[in-house]
């Protein structure tokens, strides 16, 4: 029995075909959603390289409108340039939705032989924060400055929506990537509110592991791993190589996601160099709309096209990618000839969203903060800057380059280039007019400074960290 989806449930989703092979492998999943009979309608948006030569902007408004207006979409794959040009089309997406969190499946896949079988885990990357802020400034002309973000509710926010997936999707284990044995403060912060928030879901194993770590035991056995935790740049670079654990990007969904709101998208490139041939693999797009149906509550139908898709794939039927010699349009084909039968109806759900507008959080009754001193970021292209070892009440105590302390003592014998952090402290608790002051004497003195950090006590700890070398 075939049953017609009910059209008083149907869901608007924005559609953006993208660059290169993305119009060739958007229209196939359409075709294989369509045939299954998925509640859709698709609200079709611009978006890539052709609206940058049309509107100026790989990302015209309305194209965001229709996001925040559908509060789903599904979004092929689009080009962006290495090193300069316009910034990616995806994390401006996410920023403007606040998609907080990337959900990135690996599961092995019949027919597509790897080094390892029996692979299925969850890589969860935070969207937003760490060094994907862009934050980024020359500060020589030998030295580029690059801002590491990672806050307090971010973090809470990204970590309680990846223990509520764990529960909903009956994992067993939950495990936080980091390197907090060097970037103590920044990513311990990150592993402390895991652990924090692990506390509220004790039928979880949760543990941790060192980024290098979980590198050499993901490519030993994968197998072992469950759902993967981890702040931004490591979950960009761990969520690939587990797409190469179970056959490559071309196979690999993805998933931003926030309060309400999603973008679901093939994490693959643009591939131009076979664009327009017929030979482009929809496999990775087609798994993303299966991730937006259960995102839907459409779980029935998610269930019947992966199962379509899963035994399309173990008859042998597959790209060129894949190591097959199917089209685009045959391996298309063979999918839908692969649906069962439909015979249930299914009403699509859309979580509620939270309002798009500044939402202002901070952490109620932290201890008092005590200005202590600045680190002071000196452009010296002679080497080791002469400063006044006394600005008002600050006393000079380090001077270091690259992170390495090369002043008071013996200078290491390391490469020194044109950039010093001056570290000035004092006895005393300091107010702005204080570091205002300590500013004013250091460019009389003809100092080229180039940014200043305030540096700050709570309870005696202090909240920064030290040079390599420092006491």
């Amino acid at each position: 029995m075939s049953l017609e989806p009910s059209k008083q449930n149907v869901v608007r989703v924005t559609l953006i075909r993208g660059d290169g092979i993305g119009p060739e492998i958007t229209t196939a999943v359409q075709e294989i959603l369509d045939a299954a009979g998925v509640p859709i309608e698709w609200d079709e948006q611009p978006a890539g390289l052709e609206c940058l030569q049309r509107y100026g902007t790989p990302l015209p408004p309305q194209t965001l409108e229709s996001i925040l207006r559908n509060r789903v979409a599904l979004k092929g794959p689009t080009t962006t340039p290495i090193g300069i040009g316009h910034k990616s089309i995806n994390v401006t997406i996410r920023k403007a939705l606040d998609l907080f969190a990337n959900v990135r499946p690996a599961r092995s896949l019949p027919g597509i032989r790897t080094r390892f079988e029996n692979v299925d885990l969850i890589v969860l990357r935070e969207n937003i924060e760490d060094t994907y802020g862009g934050i980024e400034y020359w500060q020589t002309p030998d030295v580029v400055q690059q801002l590491r973000i990672m806050t307090r509710p971010g973090s809470d926010i990204f970590l309680r929506f990846a223990f509520e997936l764990a529960r909903k999707q009956g994992r067993r284990r939950i495990t936080c990537v980091h390197k907090a044995n060097i970037h103590k403060m920044s990513d311990g912060l990150f592993r402390e509110r895991f652990y924090a928030i692990a506390s509220e879901y004790p039928e979880l194993q949760a543990d941790d592991i060192l980024i290098d770590n979980l590198c050499m035991q993901l490519v030993v056995r994968p197998e072992s791993f469950d759902v993967l935790v981890l702040p931004n740049l490591f979950g960009d670079i761990v969520s690939d190589l587990c797409a190469g654990l179970v056959g490559g990007l071309g196979v690999a969904p993805g998933g931003n996601l926030g309060h309400g709101r999603a973008v679901f998208e093939a994490v693959h490139g643009s591939a131009p160099d076979i664009a327009g041939k017929g030979i482009a693999n929809p496999t990775a797009l087609l798994l993303s709309a299966v991730q937006m149906l259960h995102f839907l509550s459409l779980h029935r139908h998610a269930q019947r096209i992966e199962e379509a898709l899963r035994l399309t794939l173990a008859s042998g039927i597959r790209t060129r990618d894949l190591h097959g010699n199917a089209s685009t349009r045959e391996f298309t084909r063979a999918i839908i000839s692969n649906l069962q039968p439909l015979d249930f109806t299914e009403e699509a759900y859309l979580p509620p969203a939270s309002a798009i507008a500044p939402q202002p959080i901070t952490t109620e009754s932290s201890p008092a903060w005590e200005l202590c001193g600045i680190d002071v970021f000196v452009h010296s292209p002679k080497g080791i800057p002469k400063l006044p070892e006394c600005l008002g009440k600050l006393r000079l105590q380090m001077i270091s380059n690259r992170g390495t302390k090369v002043y008071p003592g013996a200078t290491p014998p390391i490469v020194l280039v044109d950039w010093y952090r001056c570290r000035y402290l004092s006895e005393s608790v300091l107010n702005d007019n204080d570091i205002l002051e300590a500013l004013s004497q250091l460019t009389s003195a003809g100092i080229v400074w180039m940014h200043v950090e305030k540096l700050h006590h709570v309870n005696g700890t202090a909240l920064y960290s030290k040079a390599q070398g420092e006491e």
